[in-house]
């Protein structure tokens, strides 16, 4: 928790916390992760979208805005809510393509897809990782796009992708001359097949996008060709951040909640908190606890102010949040006892997301990978 938020961010911090919980409270969530193809209604992604979560990112020219002027920081704050929930819906999929449109993105690529986006009407996702790859690092992309005159061929696949099957559009990372280049792909190009995958998380839809001969033209390119290394870059540290705010929002809510159950459960007639070893489990993973939003809080304020020390801070942040949130959120199930292991209790959902989402965009060892190389070790 970022202990200097203004009064703005506090209220729409504030108004997104009532939202969620009038709206998707975790039952309701549970309903629409069996009900709802995409795992929430449209039209609540919409009315979330009102309340600016698809908009934080984007310039003011292209419809966008932020509550403080940082607009990573105020998006964290719903990444945070949202884990607290274990609410469903693209927040960051969504975000960090249309971050990359309104930066890089040509004026007619802005006009035809940032509208939707903004409004909530549409939704697109970032297809990075491929099967069998590292999911972050240099060697994250292989897919190759073969050059043909000024057009442009895709054959290969991507995933897992999160929220594939509901994007509207498509943002590419690829190879042209070996050399990495974006392209905005409409879902509904020919040749492009998304093929849905069973995840972990049961309140958001992962898949696989199967690239088939997908021909391109230069009006589908994302900045110019071969160039989209920092682009690739700044994506990623954005995605990772909001990443570890949705960690630690939903670390957070389950540690209070287990922490509230041991002194409502009696055992030999003390209730389980008194008990002096559970003390001590207790001290270490609020210490845990405290490390994951500080550790988070400092990548969102590195990654938002564009710090030279960014990539180190938001991989030193994905490492310490995806190793240590299971490790509380495990001790939680033990601390439950029988009961915490059960499909009723809200525990599972809650490691079910922490688990997916610190195996997407770069799993804790690739992170620390990273941060070794970066020292040149």
């Amino acid at each position: 928790m970022d202990l200097e938020r203004s009064d703005d961010q506090e209220l729409f911090r504030e108004t997104t916390r009532k939202f969620l919980e009038s709206t998707a409270p975790v039952s309701t969530v549970r309903q629409w992760s069996e009900k709802e193809a995409a795992g929430y209604p449209v039209d609540w992604w919409r009315r979330g979208a009102e309340l600016g979560w698809t908009s934080l990112l984007v310039g003011e020219a292209d419809g966008g805005g932020s509550v403080s002027g940082n607009g990573l920081a105020d998006l964290a704050l719903v990444a945070e809510e949202m884990g607290r929930l274990v609410s469903p819906g693209p927040l960051l999929m969504t975000n960090v393509v249309a971050a990359a449109l309104s930066e890089a993105g040509t004026a007619e690529q802005r006009a035809a897809v940032l509208p939707g986006l903004v409004g909530g009407e549409t939704v697109a996702t970032w297809c990075l990782a491929e099967p069998g790859r590292p999911a972050c690092g240099g060697e994250a992309v292989a897919l190759e796009a073969a050059r043909q005159g000024d057009r442009f061929v895709l054959s290969g696949v991507k995933g897992p992708v999160e929220a594939a099957a509901e994007a509207g559009h498509l943002l590419v990372t690829a190879l042209v001359d070996g050399r990495p280049t974006q392209f905005v792909v409409p879902a509904s190009t020919p040749g492009v097949t998304v093929v849905p995958l069973q995840g972990i998380d049961l309140a958001r839809r992962i898949a696989d996008v199967h690239l088939d001969g997908v021909t391109l033209g230069p009006e589908h390119l994302l900045g110019e060709v071969g160039d989209a290394a920092a682009q690739v870059e700044r994506q990623l540290q954005v995605v990772v951040a909001l990443q570890c705010a949705m960690m630690a929002g939903a670390v957070d809510e389950m540690f209070t909640r287990t922490v509230e159950y041991a002194f409502d459960r009696y055992s030999f007639g003390r209730a389980l908190a008194s008990y002096q070893a559970l003390k001590h489990r207790f001290a270490d993973m609020k210490l845990w606890l405290e490390a994951i939003h500080a550790t988070t809080t400092g990548a969102v304020r590195s990654v938002g102010a564009r710090e030279e020390r960014a990539a180190e801070l938001v991989s030193v942040a994905k490492s310490y949040v995806g190793t240590n949130a299971t490790v509380i959120l495990q001790d939680c199930v033990q601390l439950h006892g029988g009961i915490g292991v059960t499909w009723d209790h809200d525990l599972h959902l809650y490691l079910r997301r922490v688990v997916q989402e610190r195996s997407l965009f770069g799993t804790p060892e690739e992170h620390r990978e990273r941060i070794a190389a970066g020292m040149g070790l």
